[in-house]
């Protein structure tokens, strides 16, 4: 008789029944988890199935609370299943209306108990005037005389007062027997009540628990933060050391190529060592013929230095013909001036004559 009414995806976790702090994953991943509703107790369940096992029965009561620890996560404690659930949820939107359709149905069970409450106070109310009813009309048969007399004098009237009152006798003990089975359901009710105050106070006490691992997990989170920092800033350098790296292989690279220009120039010397002896050869030959010629050097020199005397002692004799030839041109000088001043005395006796 019961029908989903609700439906989502999450993933499933209870508290740890050892530790009552640490959570354990009831599934390996997101399973189903529905809402049902029983029309003919008028009850309201939670139940999640993975596979062929049951990790969610928990039927909601009046007295249940859904909490958001996170933005994606919520539990609620169940004292009957003596354990608290926990839901994580893919979205915020999922958890929202998870947690509003809580509430709905813990609403919904809050006015079915209060109904039901109504009709055991109606039923134990009607108990009690039929309670009230009953002395009065054993109080009318001791008045009257006993049963037996009561039929022989009382004729079809005292009958039919003898079965309506064992008509109310029998509604005492119904209403008597109902009134323990009420008070055994308040008393269950009760502990009930207990358990989930206890559940609840657990909770409080994993809330604050869990608000200080939160504290924790925020100041190990900031520890990260800076090693990340720290971690960025060795990247950095890294990425520094990349580009030096680069430029020494680029380096390294030129000077490869550096070695191997070289090592052609040394091949190439080599090849011309070889050719050495005959350059060799050839040098002795040229430093032969170069003496010789040193030697045809110094001829010449000796000609040379022979000439120059030569040259000096023709210049000193063509020094002597030039002062010579210079005192005969003085006195070449000196006859054509007498000449001419002899001309000019013939001229004068011409003119004369």
């Amino acid at each position: 008789m019961e029908q989903p009414i609700f439906t989502t995806r999450a993933h499933v976790f209870q508290i740890d029944p050892t530790t009552k702090k640490n959570w354990v994953p009831a599934s390996k991943q997101a399973v189903t988890v529905s809402y049902f509703y029983d029309s003919t107790r008028n009850s309201y369940r939670i139940i999640s199935v993975d596979g062929s096992k049951v990790i969610i029965n928990s039927t909601i009561t009046p007295n249940m609370t859904f909490t958001k620890t996170s933005q994606k996560f919520g539990q609620w404690a169940d004292s009957r299943a003596n354990t608290v659930f926990g839901l994580g949820f893919a979205s915020e939107q999922q958890l929202a209306k998870f947690a509003e359709k809580f509430q709905e149905v813990k609403e919904a069970a809050k006015l079915a108990r209060d109904k039901s409450q109504e009709k055991m106070e109606t039923s134990s109310n009607n108990s009690q005037e039929s309670g009230r009813e009953t002395p009065s009309s054993t109080q009318a048969s001791s008045i009257n005389g006993t049963d037996d007399e009561k039929i022989s004098h009382g004729g079809p009237e005292t009958a039919v007062l003898m079965s309506e009152n064992d008509k109310l006798k029998t509604t005492v003990e119904q209403s008597n027997t109902n009134a323990k089975k009420l008070e055994t359901e308040l008393q269950t009710l009760r502990d009930s009540n207990a358990r989930l105050v206890d559940a609840l106070t657990e909770s409080s006490a994993n809330v604050e628990m869990w608000k200080k691992q939160l504290s924790t997990c925020k100041e190990e989170s900031d520890t990260l933060r800076e090693k990340i920092a720290e971690l960025e800033s060795q990247c950095e350098k890294a990425n520094v050391e990349k580009e030096r790296n680069s430029k020494l292989t680029v380096r390294v690279q030129e000077l490869e190529m550096e070695l191997q220009d070289k090592e052609q120039e040394l091949e190439n010397l080599r090849k011309q060592a070889e050719i050495i002896p005959q350059l060799m050869a050839e040098c002795e030959s040229i430093t032969e013929k170069l003496q010789a010629a040193e030697v045809k050097n110094k001829d010449l020199e000796d000609r040379i230095e022979g000439l120059q005397a030569d040259i000096e002692d023709s210049q000193s004799k063509q020094g002597n013909v030039k002062g010579e030839l210079k005192k005969f041109m003085d006195v070449l000088d000196g006859k054509i001036d007498e000449l001419h001043e002899f001309r000019q005395g013939l001229s004068k006796l011409g003119v004369d004559n």
